[in-house]
C-alpha cells in the first residue's frame, strides 16, 4: 500500500506542475480541463484492467494471468502468486488422491463405495467382478438393484456392521463371497467383498472326508459286533458256523485296516514338507514288479501285458512311485469284467516319460473325471464297497504324482474301459548307469 500511496502522490504533483505551466495560457478553465482528462485517462485505465481481470476470471489459468504496471502490477503479481500456490495444492491434492485411488484398485479385496442412500459412488475392479458391475453404468445406482440376493437385501436393511455375510453369486451360484458392510464417516460406508469359494470348498471336503470315514468305519465295526453279540448269546459254540463268522469278521477287520493304512499314508504325503528323496529307480525292474503283482492279484481273471518303450530310469522315492503305480493297476483289476485286457506300458517322447494303465472296464462318466481323486469320492459307491476299495487310492496317487513334478492324465469312456497315464517331466528321467 506505501507504493500505491507514494505513485498516487507522484500523479498529484504531476498534475499540479501542469496545472501551473497551463494556469498564465489558459486560465482556470484550462486547468480544470486538464484535470478531467487526467481523471478520465486514469479511469479508463482502471476500467481496460478491471476488464482484463474478469476475461481472465472466465478462464482462469496460470500461464495467462494479465500484466500491467503501476498498482495493477502489484495485483496481478500477488494473483499470480496465489493462482500458483493454489495449482500446487490442487496438484497435491491431485496426486494425494490418485495415490488413494490406486491403492483401492489394487486391494486384494473388492471394495464398493455407498452414499447415505446406499448408491454406488465407486468400486473397485474385483468389487465390479464380485457382483458384476460397471463402473461407467452402475455409479448413481441402487446397489440392492445390482445384488438381487435376499440375504445381502436383508443384510442392507438390518444395518447390522458387526459381522460379515456370507453368500452365492454367479449365474450358477459358484462363487462364495464373505461381505461386510464398514461405515466410515456420518453418511457414507464402505461394502467389502472377499472371495472364499476356495475356502467353502475346503470346508466342504473336510466335512464330506468326516463323514465318510464315520460311515466307511461304521460298517465294518456294525458287522465285527453284531457277529460277536451273536456268538456270546449262542449257549454253544457251533464250530463250523464259528468259523465262518470268524472269516467275515477278518474280512471286515481287514477292510478297516486298509482304510486306516490309506488314511495313514495320505496324511503322510500331505504333511510331508521334505523334498523327495533322489533314488534312481531302476524302472524296467520296477515295471516288472508290477506286472507280477497285477498277474496275483488278478488271480487268471483278466489278459495282463506290459509294453515298454524306453530305457531311462526314474528319480525320486521308490516306494511312494511303487504305491501310486499299484494303486493304479489294481484299480483298474478292480473295475474290469473277467476275460477283459489290462495294458501297462512305459513311454518315452521329447525327454518327458509316461506310466499308463489301460483297461476294457466298464468306464467313467465324464463328468465325473474331474473329482476322481478327490478323497472317498465313488462313482459307483456300492460297486466300490464290493470290490474291496477304501475310495483314496487316486487321492493317494494325485499326492505321490505331485510331489514327483509329474501330473496325472485321465481318459475313460462309459463302457469301453479307461486309461490312467502318470506323465513325468525331463528332470525326473535318467539314463541307466548314468550317476544323478
Amino acid at each position: 500500500m506505501s507504493t500505491f500511496w507514494a505513485r498516487s502522490l507522484a500523479i498529484v504533483l504531476i498534475a499540479l506542475l501542469l496545472s501551473l505551466v497551463v494556469w498564465p495560457f489558459f486560465g482556470p478553465l484550462g486547468v480544470l480541463l486538464l484535470f478531467c482528462l487526467l481523471l478520465l485517462g486514469v479511469l479508463g485505465f482502471h476500467l481496460l484492467q478491471i476488464a482484463r481481470l474478469v476475461r481472465w476470471l472466465q478462464q482462469p489459468s496460470l500461464d495467462t494471468v494479465p500484466e500491467s504496471f503501476g498498482t495493477w502490477e502489484t495485483v496481478y503479481s500477488q494473483l499470480y502468486q496465489m493462482v500458483r500456490e493454489q495449482s500446487r495444492s490442487q496438484q497435491k491434492l491431485t496426486n494425494t488422491l490418485d495415490r488413494f485411488v490406486s491403492a483401492g484398485e489394487a486391494m486384494p479385496d473388492g471394495v464398493v463405495m455407498l452414499n447415505d442412500k446406499d448408491r454406488i459412488e465407486w468400486c473397485n475392479p474385483l468389487a465390479m467382478r464380485h457382483f458384476n458391475l460397471d463402473r461407467k453404468k452402475d455409479v448413481g445406482q441402487q446397489i440392492s438393484y445390482l445384488v438381487r440376493a435376499p440375504d445381502f437385501i436383508e443384510y442392507l436393511r438390518l444395518q447390522d456392521f458387526s459381522h460379515p455375510l456370507t453368500m452365492r453369486v454367479g449365474r450358477n451360484q459358484e462363487m462364495v463371497l464373505s461381505v461386510q458392510l464398514v461405515p466410515f464417516d456420518v453418511s457414507r460406508k464402505l461394502l467389502l467383498s472377499r472371495d472364499v469359494t476356495q475356502l467353502d470348498r475346503v470346508q466342504t471336503v473336510l466335512r464330506d472326508f468326516v463323514a465318510n470315514v464315520s460311515h466307511e468305519l461304521r460298517t465294518p465295526l456294525t458287522v465285527v459286533g453284531g457277529f460277536l453279540e451273536t456268538l456270546i448269546d449262542m449257549p454253544t459254540l457251533d464250530a463250523e458256523l464259528t468259523r465262518k463268522y470268524m472269516g467275515m469278521m477278518q474280512t471286515q477287520t481287514q477292510r478297516m485296516h486298509r482304510l486306516v493304512e490309506d488314511l495313514l499314508v495320505l496324511s503322510r504325503l500331505e504333511s510331508n514338507q521334505q523334498s523327495v528323496p533322489e533314488e534312481r529307480i531302476n524302472l524296467p525292474q520296477l515295471l516288472q514288479t508290477l506286472l507280477v503283482e497285477a498277474q496275483g492279484l488278478s488271480q487268471g481273471r483278466h489278459q495282463i501285458e506290459l509294453k515298454v518303450d524306453g530305457s531311462s530310469w526314474l528319480i525320486g522315492s521308490h516306494d511312494e512311485l511303487h504305491s501310486a503305480f499299484g494303486n493304479l493297476i489294481s484299480n483298474a483289476i478292480r473295475y474290469t469284467p473277467e476275460g477283459g485286457m489290462i495294458k501297462l506300458s512305459w513311454s518315452e517322447a521329447n525327454g518327458s516319460g509316461q506310466f499308463a494303465v489301460t483297461d476294457s472296464g466298464i468306464g467313467i462318466e465324464a463328468k465325473h473325471i474331474s473329482r476322481l481323486t478327490e478323497r472317498f469320492y465313488r462313482v459307483d459307491r456300492g460297486r466300490s464297497r464290493e470290490t474291496g476299495g477304501t475310495g483314496l487310492g487316486l487321492a493317494i496317487v494325485k499326492h505321490v504324482l505331485m510331489r514327483h513334478q509329474a501330473m496325472l492324465e485321465v481318459s475313460s469312456e462309459l463302457g469301453r474301459g479307461s486309461r490312467f497315464a502318470a506323465c513325468f517331466p525331463p528332470q525326473r528321467l535318467v539314463l541307466a548307469g548314468i550317476p544323478i
